[in-house]
């Protein structure tokens, strides 16, 4: 009887332990199928917390929250033996890549690892649900396919890298459609409204944030990214409903610097993801217009980091739940899913079957980059002329592994980039210096290299981006290997204040922090200056656009305190002089020495501009120099109260016919300051009270009249026909004059990003100024067609125009460029504050 009992308790303790095993699927765990609607973000990531507590062989790592409060989070999947040792298994990976110094080891226990980020644009949605029933394929204990993959693959599973952008889309779909999904292309479920989803909470477009990282969801990603340094990396994207599915291997152009290798991988595990479709009798194509260029993308950056890095692009913008395409099929949510999903698995597969190949070229890939780095340049070299900027630079570099260090003691023979010339140089203590013999020599390369090589022009993105031109810094690449001097930089003298009351203190003017410092400044209603002339007191020089902080105006007992505590919050050194009367230049009282006010901003949003565009300047305004800004729909101006406002921004957009408005224009005259960037400046080109003109191109005329009407394009050299005009992103040269206001802090020489062909006619002296010029020997990098490189020659491109009482400011390239152009930041201030 005792014998029984308990055979029928252990039975029963069996069954009950197989009911507290049992993992529920998506579908179950949602309470619908996975494709009948979209789930929205708070519940995906119920379900990876959920799967976190119930799977044994998983571990969610969280990395960071949104903009708006969301949580960012990864998951990891292995096999019972390996879920134990992840930390042991992620030291042996960044050994094999020579980042952790002890020697790594591959044997028949080491998994490759293989991460898979869904979902960075957020009308794209489809990938976040896939990422659950992928995850739970993983670790359902009764899936012995996966089961086997994971014996010797380590599955990383992001499942939205922007959930912000997700949840504006979803609650957008949601209160638009009807009881059921219209898959009429016209109705309106299948029209977003501006900004749309695509973007996170500022509009920055996370899939060109990875090398850059200047957006909080990509810093907290690819710092955990950067602690393991997968494999493989896949991005999940959707793009237009009517395209069949697109996988790897990429398109040209691919960077010199990818291996033979990454591509023949891409081509393996792409036969792979065909092999399903083609079973299935799913469309795709591969080799066409996802290129492997620009080095921030999802794709690009792994591939520049010893990853497999490849771009799945799924059918389904703006498909909601379903939508009828051109061919006349229906294109379900569910179809999407299901594309996406084999695809996930499908990498997987191919992962684990090529997993010891994978990890032997990976070795490979870092062992490369510390004996035999790619490129001619051996040594890069960055001149300290701007401290500020340089501490940026060297922290974007250490965000992404490289290693560097300060100073040499010899002078080098190197490439001058701003001359394009071989020059002498010797390095001072405190210039960066940065040698390609490390693990990340490649990146390294990509992302300092002068002039990119383009194989192919017809690229996906820009093809400009060296760092000393986006940072404004003088640079010499060098042929030759040389080693830092050391790996810290050299103490910054901090000036000391006197134990005696001051007359006034001085802010270097030089770097956006110097922005960020005066907008401190204004917010605690101190009363600022600045110089229009550079100065000498108190045994210190002084440039012009330097901040004055001067006890009158700001006459309270506590001055000194308060200025100093402002400073000391802000980590910002200031000068104390203790006399108005200066060595040399204007004196502290003189017409010299100009006021700034705070200023109300106004930045005009909505359907007419370019979400990305205004975004970076509401970014610039809250998170880089935290000043107030108020966003202003075009439609909705004329409820402003004019008078209150002094400062409009009218970002990259499409205004329509009535832009300027007689409001606007009548606001300006009255003493209002416009600030136009990109498109907008073409937009006011030819109007009343705008002195800006288009440049007449004679050279296109003459072309024109000379050229052989008879001659006839072949359709099949659209393409090429096409390139001649063609401006991805190149990079050119300006001559800036930094005596007037705009250009206040700025070096002479000032790099712009061009993204199109506009230049214009010299402003007349007697109305304007001409700040910033394009000449003939502009051109730097970058590839720009033939046809647009002849026009942009002798123009102006930076300037300002005084207007009735007001002024407009003319930024014709965007100087915000995804907030990465650091070069742009200082000269945007200026734009804002110094320009009266």
């Amino acid at each position: 009887m005792f014998k029984r009992l308990s055979t029928l308790l252990v039975c029963l303790g069996l069954f009950v332990n197989a009911l507290a095993q049992k993992i529920q699927s998506p579908d179950e765990f949602l309470g619908y199928s996975l494709g009948a609607r979209f789930t929205p973000h708070a519940r995906i990531a119920e379900y990876f917390n959920y799967i976190a507590k119930t799977a044994p062989n998983v571990k969610l790592v969280p990395y960071g929250t949104t903009n708006e409060g969301r949580p960012l989070m990864a998951m990891f999947v292995a096999s019972a033996e390996n879920i134990g040792r992840l930390e042991e298994i992620r030291k042996n990976n960044l050994s094999l890549a020579g980042i952790e110094k002890a020697a790594g080891s591959i044997n028949s226990s080491t998994p490759v690892i293989v991460w898979l980020s869904f979902n960075v644009h957020g009308n794209e949605p489809s990938s976040s649900e896939v990422s659950m029933q992928t995850l739970y394929d993983m670790v359902d204990p009764a899936n012995t396919r996966t089961k086997a993959w994971l014996k010797n693959t380590v599955v990383v599973i992001d499942p939205c890298l922007n959930p912000d952008g997700r949840e504006r889309y979803v609650n957008f779909y949601n209160s638009a459609k009807g009881e059921k999904p219209d898959a009429n292309p016209a109705a309106r479920e299948h029209f977003e409204p501006w900004p749309s989803g695509r973007t996170n909470h500022y509009f920055f477009d996370l899939n060109r944030d990875w090398a850059w990282q200047v957006q909080k969801e990509t810093q907290g990603r690819v710092a955990l990214y950067n602690q393991w340094l997968p494999q493989i990396h896949v991005d999940f994207h959707e793009q237009d409903y009517n395209s069949p599915y697109y996988f790897a291997p990429a398109a040209e152009p691919v960077h010199k610097d990818i291996t033979p290798w990454q591509r023949e991988f891409q081509v393996i595990i792409g036969k792979n993801n065909a092999k399903y479709f083609d079973k299935n009798g799913w469309a795709y194509f591969t080799k066409e217009i996802f290129d492997l260029l620009y080095p921030s993308y999802g794709d690009t950056y792994p591939l520049y980091n010893g990853s497999i890095g490849m771009t799945y692009e799924q059918g389904g913008i703006a498909a909601g739940l379903a939508i009828q395409t051109r061919t006349g099929d229906t294109l379900t949510l569910a179809d999407r899913i299901a594309h996406h999903h084999s695809n996930s698995l499908s990498t997987i597969e191919a992962a684990s079957a090529n997993a010891h190949k994978a990890l032997t070229e990976y070795k490979k890939y870092f062992d490369a980059g510390r004996t035999n780095p790619p490129g001619e340049y051996k040594t890069f070299v960055i001149q300290n002329s701007n401290n500020d900027k340089i501490t940026a630079l060297a922290a974007l570099l250490k965000r992404n592994g490289i290693e560097f260090g300060y100073g040499l003691d010899r002078s080098v023979n190197g490439l001058n980039y701003i001359t394009g010339k071989t020059e002498s140089y010797k390095p001072a203590a405190n210039d960066l210096v940065i040698n390609a013999y490390q693990p990340k020599a490649v990146l390294l390369n990509v992302l300092l290299e002068p002039k990119t090589f383009i194989a192919d022009s017809n690229t996906y993105d820009i093809t400009g981006w060296a760092l000393p031109y986006a940072y404004g810094l003088k640079a010499w690449a060098v042929k030759e290997s040389y080693k830092p001097q050391r790996l810290s930089a050299p103490p910054v003298d901090v000036p000391v204040y006197s134990g005696e009351p001051a007359y006034a203190y001085v802010s270097a003017w030089q770097s956006v922090n110097d922005v960020k410092f005066l907008a401190a400044l204004l917010k605690r209603n101190i009363k600022v200056r600045y110089s229009e002339k550079p100065f000498e007191a108190g045994g210190k020089k002084f440039t012009a656009g330097s901040l004055l902080i001067t006890k009158a105006g700001n006459d309270s007992k506590d001055f000194d305190q308060t200025i100093r505590a402002i400073s000391t919050e802000n980590n910002h050194p200031l000068v104390q002089l203790n006399s108005g009367f200066v060595d040399k230049g204007a004196d502290m009282g003189s017409d010299y020495i100009k006021y700034i006010r705070p200023l109300n901003v106004v930045l005009v949003t909505g359907n007419v501009t370019s979400s990305e565009s205004v975004g970076e300047v509401w970014h610039y305004f809250e998170q880089q120099i935290n000043y107030p800004v108020t966003l202003v729909n075009y439609t909705d101006l004329s409820r402003m109260r004019w008078n209150d406002v002094d400062v409009m921004i009218v970002a990259d957009g499409y205004y329509g016919g009535d832009f300027p408005s007689d409001k606007i224009q009548s606001w300006v005259s009255n003493g209002g300051k416009l600030i136009a960037m990109q498109n907008a400046v073409s937009q006011l080109a030819d109007k009343k009270l705008f002195s800006i003109r288009d440049k007449e191109d004679k050279e296109d005329k003459k072309d024109d009249k000379n050229k052989d009407k008879s001659k006839v394009v072949l359709y099949a050299d659209r393409d090429k026909e096409a390139l001649k005009s063609n401006v991805p992103g190149a990079i050119y040269r300006l001559h800036l004059d930094n005596t007037h206001p705009l250009g206040f802090g700025m070096p002479a020489d000032y790099y712009t990003l061009k993204m199109n062909d506009e230049v214009y006619d010299y402003l007349d002296n007697n109305t304007g100024w001409n700040v910033g010029v394009l000449k003939k020997d502009g051109y730097t990098s970058g590839f720009i067609g033939q046809n647009s490189k002849a026009k942009l020659v002798d123009g102006m491109l930076i300037g300002v125009q005084s207007a009735g009482k007001g002024t407009v400011v003319y930024l014709a390239d965007d100087p915000l460029f995804r907030s990465f152009w650091e070069n742009g930041k200082l000269l945007f201030g200026n734009a804002v504050f110094m320009v009266q």
